[in-house]
Parts: structure tokens; C-alpha cells; sequence
């Protein structure tokens, strides 16, 4: 067995997470790889890749190939002469790069395949309100997360968690697998697990406008867990309308009771501390949230500078 020589491939802050635990246990990265470079934010800046603010502080070769057939980026991959890749949060890699390092290409994915494949499985799993979810290391093949496993971990998914705290505990989770799954590979002692296919799957569909915003007649546990879910990103968002005006007013904190009433779904009920909006089965307390052009507030805080009037609803 050949020492490691690993080329590491991710561009969020959860792939930094498991970078940083590889280079702590002393594992050879002879390259990291990460998204180009995109201007963000109202000025158009450009922003650089969690990943890639990492690879420069800590002087680790960084390629940020644009397309990844490209004959010259698969030459200077080449030339890292990497005998295993490490994937975390990337983008589908051509058969040319996975097939190209001896002992292979796996990814790291959070969630317990073969459920929640896809972009967003940390947020699904919440939304759908899963008791546990867990992390995956599998074998990269030519579809997205369908590859042979190599290990799971499991953990609980607490009921009032969001999707950021969930986020947190999982990087960690998942640099512990990653590191054991090296370990495996070391060891030559990985027996991969084929991925079984059924319809009852569930898939972590990419994020979009359409699937945050909230549908008020759905149960309060639902919505509470899709607030939960989108927070603190990409966060559910809804109408709010009052006195003929309308915002859009994002919802990063909820609170359920269970109660038996007579209000139309959606009505907003306040008091001077408090917003609750009619669900069918009782209301889901606002706790945080943002109107357009303020900042992120408490419904207290945002109740001290406006007032409802008691036919405002939310849609």
C-alpha cells in the first residue's frame, strides 16, 4: 500500500470543516480544488470559496478549473500525481477525473444514503421531519450520490434543531467518518456496499424560491419544520399583507401550539410581545424574522416599531 497522496475537491464551509480534519491527522493533500471565483453581495465583489480561503492560508495548491475536461486542468490534476480524491459538497465530476487516482474517488454526503441524495439533504431531512440523519462515504460513480458505500454514521435530528445547528454537528460527524474511512483505505480493508434503489427514496431537491415559501394550511408541525429547516439559509419566507400593503417578510424562528380555534388560516394575531399566525390545528408563534430593507429581529423587537391591525394575514 502506496503512502496517501490525497486531492481534495469542495467549496462550502462544511468541506473546510473536513479539510482541516484530514491536514490535523496528518494526511499528504497535494491539492485542493474549488469553485471559481463569483462576484456576491449588492456591490458584486468578488467572493472567494470557504475552501479556498483555507487552501491560501494554509499554502496548499489550489486549482479552480472552470471546466473540468479541460485538457490542461487534467494534465496539472495529473501532475499532483494524488492516488485518492476526497469529495465534499463539489459538483459531478467527469469520469476522466473520479477514474484517474489508484485507490479511487469518494465523497463524503450528509445524509444516510441511499436517502436524501442531492443538493440539499441537511435541509430535507429537517423539513420532513426525520428523527435522525446521519453521514456517508461512498465510492464516486457516474450518477449524483448513487455510488457503493463505504461507512454511515447516524445522529439524532433534535425536535426545535435547525438546519445550521444540524450543519455544525454534522461536519463533525463527518470528518470522524472521513477519517475512518482512511483509515479503511490504509488498511485495504474496505468492503463497499451497493446502494439499493426503491421508490420509497426520498431526494434532497435543490432549494428554490417555489419550495421556501411557506403554505399556511399545511399542520403546524410541517410548517414549523420547513421554518426550521431553511434557517438561518436560504430561510421560508411568506406575504405579509395589512391595511392594503404587502412584504415579504422572511420567518427564521417558530414555536407550535397545538390548540383548537375559530380564526381563518393565515390570520396574524398580536399582542405587544407577540405574533402567531392560524394554522389548521392550532398557531405557530413567530419568533424571529426579517422585513424587507430591516434586519433580522425578534417579534418583539420588530412590534416595538410597528403595529397590525387584526385583519393582517400572512399568504
Amino acid at each position: 500500500m502506496d503512502k496517501l497522496r490525497i486531492v481534495f475537491m469542495g467549496t462550502p464551509e462544511f468541506a473546510v470543516g473536513i479539510l482541516d480534519t484530514i491536514i490535523k491527522n496528518n494526511y499528504e493533500v497535494v491539492g485542493v480544488i474549488t469553485a471559481t471565483d463569483k462576484p456576491a453581495g449588492r456591490g458584486q465583489k468578488i467572493k472567494y470559496s470557504a475552501v479556498k480561503e483555507y487552501a491560501l492560508e494554509n499554502n496548499l495548491t489550489l486549482l479552480q478549473p472552470t471546466n473540468l475536461k479541460d485538457p490542461a486542468f487534467l494534465e496539472e490534476l495529473k501532475g499532483l500525481n494524488a492516488n485518492l480524491q476526497i469529495i465534499v459538497a463539489f459538483r459531478m465530476l467527469p469520469k476522466l477525473v473520479w477514474d484517474m487516482p489508484k485507490y479511487g474517488t469518494f465523497n463524503l454526503h450528509a445524509s444516510l444514503l441511499p436517502n436524501y441524495r442531492g443538493a440539499a439533504p441537511i435541509n430535507w431531512a429537517i423539513i420532513n421531519g426525520e428523527s435522525k440523519t446521519g453521514v456517508t462515504t461512498f465510492y464516486i460513480d457516474d450518477k449524483i450520490d448513487t455510488g457503493a458505500m463505504i461507512l454511515s454514521a447516524e445522529t439524532p435530528i433534535h425536535p426545535d434543531e435547525n438546519a445550521g445547528q444540524l450543519h455544525d454537528r454534522l461536519m463533525i460527524l463527518g470528518s470522524e467518518t472521513v477519517i475512518d474511512t482512511l483509515k479503511l483505505i490504509e488498511k485495504e480493508e474496505v468492503s463497499p456496499t451497493i446502494q439499493e434503489d426503491n421508490s420509497e427514496i426520498k431526494t434532497a431537491y435543490k432549494l428554490d424560491k417555489d419550495n421556501c415559501k411557506i403554505d399556511w394550511s399545511k399542520s403546524g408541525a410541517e410548517i414549523h419544520n420547513q421554518i426550521r429547516g431553511l434557517s438561518p439559509y436560504p430561510v421560508a419566507w411568506c406575504y405579509f399583507k395589512d391595511n392594503n400593503q404587502e412584504w415579504n417578510v422572511k420567518i427564521y424562528e417558530s414555536k407550535i401550539s397545538i390548540e383548537n380555534h375559530t380564526y381563518p388560516l393565515g390570520s396574524v394575531l398580536t399582542t405587544k410581545k407577540e405574533i402567531k399566525v392560524a394554522v389548521s390545528n392550532g398557531f405557530i408563534q413567530i419568533l424571529s424574522l426579517q422585513f424587507p430593507g430591516k434586519k433580522k429581529m425578534t417579534a418583539t423587537e420588530l412590534l416595538n416599531g410597528m403595529t397590525f391591525s387584526d385583519k393582517a394575514l400572512v399568504l
